[in-house]
């Protein structure tokens, strides 16, 4: 029997590869004879780097950027020369666990060091970035990254955050690095929010940012100010509003094309010839609910494995989607630590790895013959 571990992380809890790890310390329990094959995937967020640093042979880079409240800080991305490829996470540069609890706030943060970011993928003379963008702390539509990249915003000092938006009377893209036109940028995106208005960045995200119902209306109009001085591109395609509107921004300055996440991961990934033959496959993420539904890992995985014919079983931390809605997106069955194993939530974090380990002997025994 032949089964392919394809998990998203477990946030707070556990990385993909972690993840991966304890199922298959499950399955051999279980059936030391079965083959196993890991794939640990991410759709935008963290963990896209590693997801791609285990796929494919390259070199993890470390440099310095400028964090989410303007100080400097360390950030990661990857290099893949033989490919030319640079995969760069937003979260790296300008991720909410960056920002201490007490000061969360989407007026304050930038995006000013995912450009810088950028910048040293241009100067390794790529072809071609993938960009993961979930888990910002941002709301400023990509206006910081295109300063660091050369966009002049008039009305605003540098870097630029989502409270001064409104303050900005014009941009000049013409004088953004000329290195970018030479470059493919595919963003890796996990919702499809529209960049304003109630289905938008500020309204739907800017609250979980630290943002107060006050503030989330100046953000909103700030986004829909700049949307107002780039009026060909449009504010409403899907994913625009992503990372606090930094769909919109990739795409008004970097010529960016968004893609759902997980179907540009595991197409870069070659995830048709990892599940080749393949009895089943585990997917499975921290928590699944309804957001899981639209661009998120799972069910892209079942979604792919539906063209092969491949059966799907989910393990996760906890679930707050129904059996059947779960049946209707191509996944068999989904079982999580919390209600399958009736462990509270703070003890499925802080021991995710030996509780993720019995949940597999639990519930594949009726799938491993």
């Amino acid at each position: 029997m032949k089964i392919v571990i394809a998990v998203d992380s477990f946030k707070d809890s556990m990385s993909a590869i972690a993840a991966t790890h304890a199922i298959k310390k499950g399955i051999s329990r279980i059936s030391p004879n079965t083959e196993i094959v890991f794939c640990p995937i991410a759709d935008g967020g963290e963990g896209t780097i590693d997801t791609f640093l285990a796929a494919i042979d390259g070199l993890r880079q470390h440099d310095y950027v400028t964090g989410p409240l303007g100080e400097s800080r360390k950030a990661n991305w990857a290099l893949f020369p033989d490919k030319k490829l640079a995969v760069i996470e937003l979260a790296q540069a300008a991720g909410l666990q960056l920002v201490p609890e007490l000061k969360r706030n989407p007026l304050n943060t930038t995006t000013f060091g995912v450009g810088e970011l950028i910048r040293f993928a241009l100067d390794a003379n790529v072809n071609r970035i993938v960009i993961g963008i979930g888990g910002s702390a941002t709301n400023e539509g990509g206006t910081g990254l295109a300063q660091a990249l050369g966009v002049q915003f008039d009305g605003v000092s540098s870097p630029i955050t989502g409270g001064y938006l409104s303050t900005i009377t014009s941009i000049d893209i013409s004088s953004i690095n000329p290195m970018i036109r030479n470059v493919k940028i595919d963003v890796a995106c996990d919702v499809k929010n529209v960049l304003t208005g109630h289905e938008g960045a500020a309204h739907v995200y800017a609250a979980q940012k630290g943002a107060t119902p006050k503030q989330v209306e100046i953000l909103d109009a700030g986004l829909k100010r700049i949307a107002s001085l780039m009026p060909e591109v449009n504010p409403n395609y899907p994913g625009a509003g992503a990372a606090g509107g930094v769909g919109w921004g990739l795409i008004a300055f970097c010529n960016a094309k968004l893609h759902k996440g997980i179907e540009l991961i595991l197409d870069v990934l070659n995830f048709g010839e990892v599940i080749q033959d393949a009895d089943l496959i585990i997917t499975g993420e921290g928590k699944m609910d309804n957001q899981s539904l639209q661009w998120k890992a799972p069910f892209g995985v079942a979604e792919y494995a539906a063209t092969k014919g491949i059966p799907v079983v989910a393990l996760c931390g906890d679930h707050t989607i129904d059996q059947l809605t779960i049946r209707k997106h191509g996944i068999q069955a989904c079982y999580s630590i919390c209600k399958d194993l009736n462990i509270p939530t703070k003890q499925a974090i802080m021991d995710g790895e030996n509780l993720l380990e019995e949940l597999t002997i639990k519930v594949l025994s009726r799938f491993i013959i």
